[in-house]
């Protein structure tokens, strides 16, 4: 008995541990980061999704080198990605970046991928033979 409740805390004690950093990117590798980025995308509010998303290429477009990026966003929950990425915003955009002229401020420029993103859904037609897979049958 004492050791089954022992073998409980135990399981319990990692599996919090192991819950803990779910919002976190996990900077190990590249791999890992990606991955986790994709898995905190899909868990935040729509409206933060494109936000955080231009925030973290953003970031990676800045440090080309591998260990420096990866030492940026090691660790960081989604609005401290935010965060960092606003701010390498201003810094290009101070130096004469070329891409981000087109924009006054940063919710401008995520105002318009926002919308590029909906255009994007809208377009989208639907293909025929998405039809003929539907696994759903009308009973007669």
């Amino acid at each position: 008995m004492k050791k089954l409740y022992a073998l409980l805390i135990i399981l319990s004690c990692t599996t919090l541990i192991a819950c803990s950093n779910g919002m976190k990117i996990n900077g190990h590798n590249a791999r890992t980061a990606y991955k986790s980025v994709k898995v905190i995308k899909n868990r935040l509010p729509a409206e933060q999704r494109i936000e955080f998303e231009v925030s973290f290429w953003t970031i990676r477009d800045s440090f080309k080198d591998d260990d420096e990026f990866l030492a940026k966003v090691d660790g960081k929950e989604p609005q401290e990605v935010i965060n960092l990425g606003r701010e390498l915003y201003q810094e290009r955009k101070n130096a004469g970046f070329e891409a981000y002229k087109q924009y006054s401020s940063w919710d401008e420029m995520i105002a318009k991928f926002g919308q590029e993103r909906i255009d994007q859904e809208k377009s989208h037609k639907e293909d025929p033979r998405d039809k003929a897979n539907n696994v759903l049958y009308k009973l007669k």
